[in-house]
């Protein structure tokens, strides 16, 4: 079975998880401590950030993105597969995009605006209205579907919304009074459900060598 080194709240790990369980892929979640990383990890070499994943013939897949494609790929749930990662073509292009623009343009305003004491350059204020660009555009986008993309759920709202979970606990109150009020209702659509919360987010102890290997999903 493959084996998948995780941290419950990191955004990355958090997306991975989620297509693994709704896909229905079984694997040995080990939750690692940050501050210390198993020497199993350790000994992959390399970058040892997670979430990580070695699959029974030993292949890497060293990011998220990694993970949720090998999910898709090897899914026994193919028309649920196609629905979130259609055949290559418009969609596809456009699922990109979207995960795109998280990962290289919304991240790194987020990490400044959580963590605006590290980075003196700007205010608070200022790196939260820099991430608001994407949050104004996923709020438009939103008016038009229940998802980015339709009525169905595609990899582009699983690889984002952890995410946008994370900014809106930065200052929940501003968030819950912000004017993104499709946006607000499209996250809570995923962290107010019960696989998310039972699922996704169970808590683990920090798993060191030797200890037993837990499989997950916890349920399906």
């Amino acid at each position: 079975m493959p084996i998948l080194y995780s941290f419950r709240r990191c955004p990355y790990a958090i997306r991975a998880r989620y297509v693994l369980a709704l896909l229905g892929c079984d694997v040995l979640l080990r939750e690692v401590d940050l501050k210390s990383k198993p020497s199993a990890l350790l000994a992959l070499g390399g970058r040892t950030t997670v979430p990580q994943m070695i699959d029974e013939q030993g292949e890497r897949y060293p990011e998220s993105m990694d993970i949720m494609l090998w999910a898709l790929k090897q899914t026994a749930r193919k028309e649920l597969a196609e629905l979130l990662w259609p055949s290559p073509g418009v969609r596809q292009t456009k699922i990109n995009t979207w995960i795109s623009y998280n990962d290289n343009q919304f991240k790194y305003w987020l990490d400044r605006y959580k963590y605006a004491d590290r980075y003196p350059d700007k205010t608070e204020l200022e790196y939260r209205q820099r991430a608001e660009v994407f949050m104004k555009r996923l709020n438009n986008r939103l008016s038009l579907h229940k998802y980015l993309l339709g009525d169905d759920m595609s990899l582009a709202d699983i690889a984002i919304f952890p995410f946008i979970r994370q900014f809106s606990n930065v200052d929940k109150n501003w968030f819950e009074t912000s004017e993104y009020d499709n946006l607000k209702l499209w996250l809570d659509s995923f962290v107010n459900d019960d696989f998310f919360n039972d699922v996704i987010m169970k808590k683990l102890p920090s798993w060191q060598n030797g200890q037993a290997d837990v499989v997950f999903p916890f349920c399906q």
